[in-house]
């Protein structure tokens, strides 16, 4: 532990975020419909640009559809790395890690953004930037989610997937045309331990200034 953790306040708050750790590897114990209902509405207590809470979840149950999603984004995985070079053998490998992940998660939460209730910019700069801070306002709903799951005592990873293939993700999940997948979050009780994360020193990652 260094020394920023070690003069944290001792809060049942700080006792979570420090503890949060990404974890990939889940046992079979289902994760109960009230306790996802808890975390979803977690997620949307995150503070989003203008208050347009641009964010929308699916969760995707085990089973047919989410095998056939992780067949999918893993044809595509598999092109991307051959093509940067990568030994079918190689690859091959790496995409059923990824495959397994999707398929054995309890669930499965796909984060979308939506814009229909940003502002809109007759210049293509403005509007380009009012999509950046929806793009953030999701991202501040996904790391409440892994707070709360972490709260709850499950386990939990953040996957950045979707931003690689979002046209199969809207696919084989037939979402509304305006939701862009952004991110899956994965979720279960821990198969095994999570590992320590190292961190850079906070002095290494800070300016002062004034």
């Amino acid at each position: 532990m260094n020394a920023e953790n070690e003069s944290r306040p001792d809060r049942p708050f700080y006792e979570v975020l420090y503890g949060r750790r990404s974890v990939r590897r889940y046992g079979e114990r289902p994760i109960p419909p009230e306790v996802l209902t808890r975390l979803l509405d977690a997620a949307c207590q995150a503070p989003s640009a203008h208050n347009s809470q641009p964010w929308r979840f699916v969760v995707v149950a085990r089973g047919a559809l989410r095998d056939a999603l992780a067949e999918r984004m893993g044809a595509r995985f598999r092109e991307d790395l051959l093509r940067d070079g990568m030994s079918e053998a190689e690859a091959e490998a790496q995409v059923e890690r990824s495959r397994q992940r999707l398929r054995h998660a309890s669930a499965l939460i796909v984060a979308c953004l939506t814009m229909e209730d940003m502002a809109r910019y007759p210049d293509a700069g403005r509007q380009a930037l009012e999509e950046r801070m929806g793009v953030q306002s999701v991202a501040a709903a996904v790391q409440n989610l892994l707070l709360a799951a972490h709260a709850e005592g499950l386990a939990a990873c953040w996957m950045c997937a979707p931003l690689f293939c979002p046209e199969v993700v809207r696919e084989v999940l037939a979402l509304p045309p305006r939701w862009q997948p952004q991110a899956f979050v994965t979720l279960g009780y821990a198969a095994e331990p999570p590992k320590e994360k190292a961190l850079a020193p906070l002095v290494s990652r800070i300016l002062y200034r004034g």
